[in-house]
């Protein structure tokens, strides 16, 4: 389990700690939370955590993404409040370029890494 492992860094070392996750999790189940797309892209599974105060407390709620929620929420975490069409096609780019390496050798996971 990891929680917000990714926290302080960003860009390409956020995908290289996004790549090297998603390689342990090859092995081992990893739970990862985090606020960076970068890091969210590599995950096999993605869910999202979101909670509303109520009557003075606080409900959580988890929902699994399917593949199309899955560019909403990462567009969402590039892009803020306002999603657009720039911001949905650069989340599916993520996606694409996140399941390219799962499909190629541990080497290439590792040679990232350096």
């Amino acid at each position: 389990m990891f929680d917000e492992v990714d926290a302080g860094i960003g860009g390409r070392v956020a995908e290289i700690v996004g790549s090297l996750l998603a390689e342990l999790s090859r092995h081992h189940q990893v739970l990862c939370v985090t606020h960076l797309p970068q890091v969210a892209a590599c995950a096999r599974h993605q869910l999202r955590v979101t909670k509303q105060a109520r009557g003075g407390g606080t409900i959580a709620t988890v929902e699994t993404l399917d593949a199309d929620g899955r560019v909403e929420e990462i567009a969402r975490m590039l892009g803020g409040a306002r999603i657009t069409e720039t911001t949905r096609r650069h989340a599916g780019e993520m996606l694409g370029q996140a399941a390219a390496p799962a499909r190629h050798s541990k080497s290439r996971v590792a040679g990232r890494a350096r």
